[in-house]
């Protein structure tokens, strides 16, 4: 805001957008309460000006028209910053339906709260900024680390700051059941997905068993009893309502055979598992969902830190077609470099767990930055050259 004359923060409903905005606003408008929309339908160019500034409009998406008013308001003055907020749950189709793609506009996604804001130091580098600078030694055990638990318990909350920092765990649940309802029904419709909530609902819980894995669509359409077809168009509707992400598969010419299908996830642990139906007892007791929402909690928190770091970073999976070779989660930073992430449940890993991260190191050489393998104890400890074990909770230490 202090530089740029508008900015569009996207994310998932109720992860805070409008409140953070609004904080930085001296005009509110919630596009979604139809008397505020009103003069907005009629005239966008007219009811948007002589509003004081900085201008918030909430859920531009409802009257898409005041995108065209916000461009043209711009061309006039294109250089004065702090001008425009707009906010949205549901992504929009700027490019092809009503943006001209001029650039005036720059895209935040805004995410749920992260342990980093609950527990640690929001002045601290972003993670990735950490690690290209200072390698393995930016990896600090916190002085009271959590443990499984802790983590579980941290992942089922989830990061939408109502249930995460209000709500006792009962109606922590019922928050959840009233969101998905809403997400599935009345946001779908703004997406303009006119579909059945029922199967919908089914397919989405049936991603959610799935999250952070690379499960075939055959396995997600069968079990929500809809066709492939049907079940794309849903995952479509699901990424643009923020809700369901993907690390697409990681390729590089130094190595063959490797997968093509993204890694899914659902972008909230904690809605995650109130679409299975299970809280923390249910995780612990079921080894195969623990690992996923485990990982599920990390990419959360890595997502977030990638966003915000000064240098570039993107997540990817890596897996070879024979299945002999996985690295849950592949970060490119920067200029190339690589980092190798394995994610395990247990609390103190053996050499063994970084296997695949030696094998990538000994494919890339020099470009292999380093190799993290992150469990649920308490320490930092190497496992190999340029390879070390550290706490979840060095990601925000």
């Amino acid at each position: 805001m202090a530089d740029l004359p508008a900015v569009m923060v996207t994310g998932p409903r109720a992860c805070g957008k409008t409140t953070t905005a609004a904080r930085l606003a001296r005009t509110v408008v919630r596009l979604d309460r139809e008397r505020e929309a009103a003069a907005f339908q009629a005239d966008p160019d007219a009811a948007l000006r002589g509003l004081p500034e900085p201008v918030l409009l909430d859920e531009w998406q409802v009257v898409p028209g005041v995108l065209g008013a916000i461009k043209r308001t711009l061309d006039d003055d294109p250089y004065r910053p702090g001008r425009f907020v707009l906010t949205g749950s549901v992504r929009a189709d700027l490019e092809q339906a009503v943006w001209p793609g001029t650039g005036r506009v720059v895209r935040l996604a805004m995410t749920g709260l992260t342990a980093r804001e609950e527990r640690g130091s929001v002045e601290c580098p972003a993670f990735f900024d950490r690690i290209a600078e200072q390698g393995a030694e930016s990896l600090v055990a916190p002085a009271d680390p959590p443990d499984l638990r802790d983590y579980v318990e941290l992942a089922v909350r989830g990061g939408f700051p109502e249930p995460a920092l209000r709500l006792p765990e009962r109606s922590r649940r019922r928050w959840y059941e009233g969101y998905a309802e809403q997400l599935l029904t009345r946001d779908a419709e703004l997406a303009g997905a006119h579909r059945d909530p029922v199967r919908l609902r089914r397919f989405f819980s049936a991603l959610a068993l799935n999250t952070a894995g690379t499960v075939d669509m055959r396995t997600l359409f069968e079990a929500a009893g809809v066709s492939r077809d049907t079940a794309e168009a849903y995952e479509r509707l699901l990424r643009s309502l923020f809700v369901v992400d993907a690390a697409p598969a990681w390729s590089t010419q130094r190595l063959k055979r490797l997968v093509r299908t993204p890694k899914r996830y659902v972008v909230d642990p904690g809605l995650a598992a109130a679409l299975i139906g299970v809280g923390a007892e249910g995780v612990m007791r079921d080894g195969n969902l623990l690992g996923r929402m485990i990982e599920t909690f990390v990419y959360a928190q890595l997502r977030a830190e990638a966003a915000v770091g000064d240098l570039p970073a993107g997540l990817y999976h890596l897996r070879q077609d024979t299945g002999r070779r996985e690295v849950d989660l592949v970060a490119e930073i920067g200029a190339g470099q690589v980092v190798g992430i394995e994610i395990k449940a247990s609390s103190a890993p053996a050499a063994d767990s970084a296997r695949h991260l030696a094998w990538l190191r000994d494919q890339l050489g020099s470009t292999f930055e380093l190799g993290i393998v992150f469990h649920t104890g308490p320490r930092v400890y190497p496992l190999d050259e340029r390879i070390v074990a550290a706490p979840i909770a060095a990601i925000w230490s």
